[in-house]
């Protein structure tokens, strides 16, 4: 998957009594280090002031106007300090912003400490730390306190501070689509909508008698329905899967599509059983995996909760999601469990491609050939982070934590899609889930972002979060 390039704006402070030829260096020195990251970066130009910076509070409005006029344009704003700064600008400039601000301060060099060279910016830091906590706004601050654009450590904080604006970003800016209702014996998956709504996150709810009159719509001579075929043939393993299934699988394909085309989805949480299997004879299992795989969020089982969790864990990585359940423990060891859904995890995250079968779980009740779709095979061997959610008297609960998809081996005999998750003190993980209400099932996606989606979702969101 390819992440869009995120755009910073760039605020630089000053203090008159300090040097102005460092301003210019910081200007040519911070756009140098953030665009060979490959970010974009808006400035205002250097004759906006006459220091190329914003000081007093007048210049700071001009900064101000800067980011009205580019509203939309940009995800993030980093808050550069070549010098001490003057919190008077600042706080002009920033009092109004509605992304993510990262503050920066520069480091002196033991060998320029001469009036006419010496920074302080190690100093001016805390005063515009103090005016921000003084108005009440949200900042980013990372360790170490200062440090030069040029240090790789600058560079793991950038690669932090994107992952921030990129979740807040998403999730204040969210639709996620709830197709059919609650599946009616998980009482579990229950949520607030307008909770959501006051976070910025909206769902658009239809009945699952849309998805049919449209699945009836679509026509199989259509360009749109060909590609989805050679998309499904060249995505997964067919082997056994009669004509009649796949045919109606990637029609439901397009019904997704165009659905999540009309009503501006991100995503979807989904009734995936039993009024497909029973109607289509089919599951839509490998599809979820498809759409995950494509940027469009898919969870199982109406659960909108786990649909916003992975949208987090999607904006912080650009990478594939899946939602799973917390579902079984590994033999004795108690820092390990199975992770399971019956087939819905993207061809990405799995060790290699999965065969397309009948739902094995729903043939006791539907009988055989009802229920072509789910895609099995294991999940691959990664890092990962994981990550819950859940609605409460008004408020976001997540909670979120590290492990890793270990290459354990599960029994051939087990059905579904699969992983053996391990994770440091599992049981007092599961115990503080459990013990706090959250679902059975949990969201994961490749690499350890924690860190980034908790700050994202703590200070910018304003959502309760445990961290494991």
């Amino acid at each position: 998957m390819k992440k869009n390039k995120t755009t910073f704006v760039l605020f630089l402070g000053n203090r008159g009594t300090f040097p102005a030829s460092l301003i210019q260096q910081a200007r040519e020195e911070m756009s140098s280090s953030l665009t060979a990251m490959g970010y974009q970066v808006l400035v205002p130009p250097s004759d906006t002031t006459q220091s190329g910076a914003f000081e007093t509070p007048i210049e700071g409005k001009l900064f101000a106007e800067f980011l009205d006029a580019n509203r939309g344009k940009y995800q993030g704003v980093i808050l550069c300090l070549p010098n001490f700064g003057s919190e008077g600008g600042v706080i002009e400039a920033m009092k109004n912003v509605q992304v993510p601000v990262l503050v920066h301060g520069y480091p002196d060099e033991l060998d320029k400490m001469a009036t006419a060279t010496r920074r302080d910016a190690f100093c001016g830091k805390f005063a515009v730390l103090n005016i921000l906590v003084q108005y009440g706004l949200k900042f980013t601050n990372l360790q170490p306190h200062v440090v030069h654009p040029n240090d790789p450590v600058f560079k793991e904080n950038i690669i932090h501070f994107d992952r921030v604006c990129r979740v807040v970003n998403k999730l204040k800016n969210l639709t996620i689509g709830a197709i059919g209702a609650r599946t009616t014996p998980f009482k579990a998956v229950r949520y607030d909508e307008i909770a959501l709504q006051q976070h910025g996150i909206t769902v658009e709810t239809m009945d699952l008698v849309n998805v049919f009159m449209q699945f009836d719509k679509v026509d199989i001579n259509s360009e749109e329905f060909l590609k989805k075929v050679d998309y499904l043939k060249n995505y997964t393993r067919w082997d056994g899967v009669p004509k009649k299934a796949m045919t109606d699988i990637a029609r439901l394909g397009v019904a997704f599509d165009q659905i999540a085309v009309e009503y501006g989805l991100d995503g979807m949480a989904l009734r995936c059983w039993t009024e497909l299997q029973q109607k289509l004879h089919i599951s839509p299992c490998v599809l979820m995996g498809v759409m995950n795989d494509n940027d469009m969020l898919a969870a199982c089982e109406v659960d909108v909760c786990s649909a916003v969790a992975m949208a987090a864990l999607h904006a912080a990585t650009g990478h594939a999601v899946t939602n799973l359940d917390w579902n079984n423990n590994y033999g004795n060891e108690k820092d390990k469990c199975i992770l399971f859904h019956c087939g819905p995890v993207p061809q990405s995250l799995m060790k290699e491609k999965g065969l397309v079968v009948d739902h094995e779980l729903l043939v006791p009740a539907l009988g055989k050939g009802c229920s072509w779709g789910c895609n099995v095979g294991r999940i691959k061997a990664m890092d990962m982070t994981y990550c819950g959610m859940k609605t409460m008297n008004g408020k976001l609960q997540f909670y979120i934590g590290e492990g890793r998809i270990t290459d354990d081996e599960i029994s051939g005999n087990f059905f579904g899609c699969a992983g053996v998750a391990q994770i440091e003190n599992l049981q007092q993980v599961l115990q503080t889930i459990g013990t706090a209400g959250h679902r059975h099932h949990t969201v994961i996606v490749e690499g350890h972002v924690a860190n980034a989606v908790h700050e994202a979702l703590e200070k910018y969101i304003g959502a309760e979060v445990v961290r494991l």
